[in-house]
């Protein structure tokens, strides 16, 4: 038994008994009408069963229902940065989360478009509880992240998955997509929590953790939504936060939010890659004499990536303005923009409460404030 059996995704041995074994499944039927609505049952059957690899998967089934993803629910995916990601070259993204299938899934999408290698993606087991959905995601190359654990399980769990990245960076070529945080971003605040990077750090077999970070090739990633499918359902955690309440997610709260972020409108959505993080390790290992300031000053350059590349669209704008009732950011938006914003917003959260009102329009303002801190808001 290979010590990440716990964690990994299949191996490509085991991709054609998942499948068969999954033919019948309502929700494979279900994807698979979606993806091919004009393609008998018998036809996309068969095409399964003659499927032996991750790989295959992907590019024949994951990629089409992506591309149908983007035609029923937005307006469109566009990149940047990529043209500078060498092919045959394994990368570790770390990015801005908005979406638990989505984020990760776009960014296969346009690795493949550009003829670069795709990821290995972390995804949390709290999202895969039906065995369907968990062999889906074994079938989709993510492996586990176990939440819920004590302090020590944990110290464990995290060194188990840091020598796992590593071991598919380094020795499979394989690149990797871990969020900068633990779940999704809920206001709108993206940043990068030092103890992704501790974690990651675990497995440097180096004298200084810069030089390891130097080794995996750190690309820093932007994801922006136009409409974030799932804004209404993360009022709750949000109102719970603002009464200094524990919040408590219901049974199918995970696998609602998961539905609602591949089927929910999106409108446009970006995807920018920063550069390899790699000069500025130099300067971090030269001017921080410890571990802790070097993974501190490495999540303020990955940071920086995301806020200064993070695609505003009118929606930030909009929601900037009529949080703080201004109209500074008016030649952002058209007034057609504004009504369909107000009227989508007012539609879907209760917006005589003051906390759900300006936690809503946070989430959509708060990258406008970050991004003016570099003064080239765009």
């Amino acid at each position: 038994m290979s010590k990440f059996d716990s964690i990994r995704p299949f191996y490509d041995s085991e991709v054609n008994e998942a499948l068969c074994s999954s033919l019948n499944h309502p929700m494979m039927k279900a994807m698979m009408n979606f993806t091919f609505p004009d393609t008998e049952e018998e036809v996309w059957k068969e095409q399964l069963k003659k499927t032996h690899s991750i790989r295959d998967f992907q590019v024949n089934f994951v990629y089409q229902s992506i591309m149908k993803v983007l035609e029923k629910s937005s307006d469109g995916l566009t990149t940047s940065g990529f043209e500078k990601l060498e092919p045959n070259t394994s990368y570790l993204f770390i990015s801005n989360h908005r979406d638990i299938i989505l984020d990760t899934s776009l960014l296969n999408v346009s690795l493949f478009d550009h003829g670069l290698v795709m990821t290995a993606s972390a995804i949390g087991d709290n999202l895969v509880q039906k065995d369907f959905v968990l062999n889906l995601s074994k079938l989709n190359r993510n492996f586990l992240v176990q939440r819920g654990l004590t302090p020590r399980e944990l110290l464990q769990s995290s060194k188990l998955m840091s020598e796992y990245m590593y071991h598919l960076l380094s020795k499979e070529n394989r690149s990797v997509w871990i969020a900068q945080r633990e779940g999704r971003t809920k206001d709108g605040n993206d940043a990068t929590h030092q103890g992704v990077l501790k974690m990651l750090g675990m497995a440097s077999d180096e004298k200084e953790v810069t030089d390891f970070f130097k080794k995996i090739k750190i690309v820093p990633v932007s994801i922006s939504y136009e409409y974030d499918p799932t804004d209404a359902l993360k009022m709750p955690q949000l109102l719970a936060q603002a009464k200094d309440e524990v919040y408590i997610k219901n049974k199918n709260e995970d696998f609602i939010t998961l539905l609602s972020g591949i089927i929910g409108q999106k409108k446009r959505i970006h995807i920018h890659v920063g550069n390899v993080i790699n000069k500025e390790l130099d300067y971090i290992k030269i001017h921080n004499d410890n571990t802790n300031k070097q993974v501190q000053a490495l999540a303020n350059v990955i940071d920086d990536s995301i806020l200064q590349h993070y695609k505003l669209w009118p929606t930030n704008y909009i929601a900037y303005d009529i949080l703080n009732n201004t109209t500074q950011y008016s030649q952002f938006y058209t007034t057609e923009e504004k009504q369909l914003f107000q009227r989508r917003f007012e539609m879907r959260i209760d917006t005589d409460n003051k906390t759900l009102r300006d936690g809503f329009l946070a989430m959509y303002a708060n990258p406008v404030v970050n991004k003016m801190k570099y003064n080239n808001a765009e």
